[in-house]
């Protein structure tokens, strides 16, 4: 198994966790010089709060762990494609490469509905989609399915 795949697994793992618990099964880690510093999922719902993302949950988890807002050398996986919200904390806290499964046709900022690095900002991470793309849609759909 590569890194890639090892690493959403483990963001595949927060994922689960957050649809144990009602929320939109969408999980993330951070990863620095090789190591996992930090994990989140969703917890929108349970925080009652729209910035409860897995994203920025784990930026903010990452940057205390370094103990700096920049995150050099750090890579972020997340089961799902960011939302506008979640690629503007990941632009500006430096994040140098982004690995995402799901593409979110809906409310993607690395391609699918815009590309936030299509825009004269002034990090650009390089982006990953599609991996373990199957198995993280397929959480979000049952997921869904059951709530209707």
């Amino acid at each position: 198994m590569n890194d890639d795949l090892y690493y959403m697994s483990e963001a595949f793992k927060e994922a689960r966790l957050a649809a144990e618990i009602d929320e939109v099964p969408v999980g993330a880690i951070v990863v620095h010089d090789g190591e996992i510093i930090a994990r989140a999922h969703n917890l929108r719902e349970t925080a009652k709060n729209a910035l409860c993302h897995a994203e920025t949950m784990v930026v903010d988890a990452a940057c205390k762990a370094l103990g700096g807002w920049r995150l050099p050398r750090c890579t972020l996986y997340v089961t799902l494609e960011p939302c506008p919200m979640c690629a503007g904390a990941i632009v500006n806290s430096r994040i140098e490469r982004v690995v995402f499964g799901a593409y979110d046709k809906r409310a993607g900022a690395f391609g699918s509905v815009l590309d936030l690095n299509g825009y004269p900002l002034n990090h650009k991470p390089e982006i990953v989609g599609g991996i373990m793309e199957e198995e993280c849609r397929t959480l979000l759909q049952e997921f869904f399915k059951k709530k209707r």
